[in-house]
């Protein structure tokens, strides 16, 4: 965590959903969810400045209370494509972008996991970001898990004390936000293949949000 800042997170977290709600479900749905937040001051006036984590928090289970789990986890897919859309072209200069765009993925995965975790004070918070490097090896005669193909590159990103599902409790993964944060940042930059899932989250009893990223 960045001095000073502890416990606040970047305006995305709130401007990209309340851009997805609209585009998804439209403005009077968008009212809806910022005003279960008791937020509706920032659906008049967009934050521009960091923002309390708290707001965060209380915004995306407000998203989950009002609408449909499909629908909320969209919402949150989209909002999180969204921030990815904003961080490459406001957060990332092209030098860069384009130097990642000739590495190799694994290269190229470590180089963005880097900068993430020096930038993770922006996103999960009070909460702690961390990363390994993984590749799934089954035991002789095991069959790999659904969805896992055996040997392809692997990372692991978790986020304890995650923001968005603080106090939650829900029977399956809920951080979809992230997820598609993470996703359009590594499809961009490290390999279009790249698939994002999270595997476990607090809001399920886990000790930490922790995301798949394959490629």
């Amino acid at each position: 965590m960045r001095p000073g800042v502890e416990g606040r997170i970047g305006p995305n977290a709130v401007t990209r959903l309340a851009e997805a709600l609209d585009e998804l479900h439209g403005p009077p749905a968008t009212d809806a969810v910022f005003g279960a937040a008791g937020l509706l001051r920032y659906r008049r006036a967009p934050p521009s400045a960091m923002v309390d984590e708290a707001v965060v928090t209380s915004l995306h289970a407000a998203l989950r209370r009002t609408l449909a789990p499909e629908d909320a986890a969209a919402v949150a897919r989209r909002a999180g494509a969204l921030t990815g859309d904003y961080l490459l072209a406001h957060r990332i200069p092209a030098p860069v972008r384009a130097l990642l765009r000739t590495l190799p993925a694994p290269w190229a995965a470590r180089a963005l996991v880097r900068a993430m975790a020096s930038h993770a004070w922006t996103f999960a918070g009070s909460g702690a970001f961390s990363s390994v490097a993984a590749s799934v090896r089954l035991v002789p005669g095991a069959s790999a898990p659904p969805g896992v193909r055996p040997g392809r590159p692997r990372l692991e990103l978790a986020v304890r004390g995650c923001p968005l599902c603080r106090g939650a409790s829900a029977p399956a993964p809920v951080c979809d936000y992230f997820s598609a944060t993470f996703e359009r940042l590594f499809t961009t930059l490290v390999s279009r293949s790249t698939r994002v899932h999270e595997i476990t989250c607090q809001a399920t009893g886990a000790s930490a949000c922790r995301f798949e990223v394959r490629w």
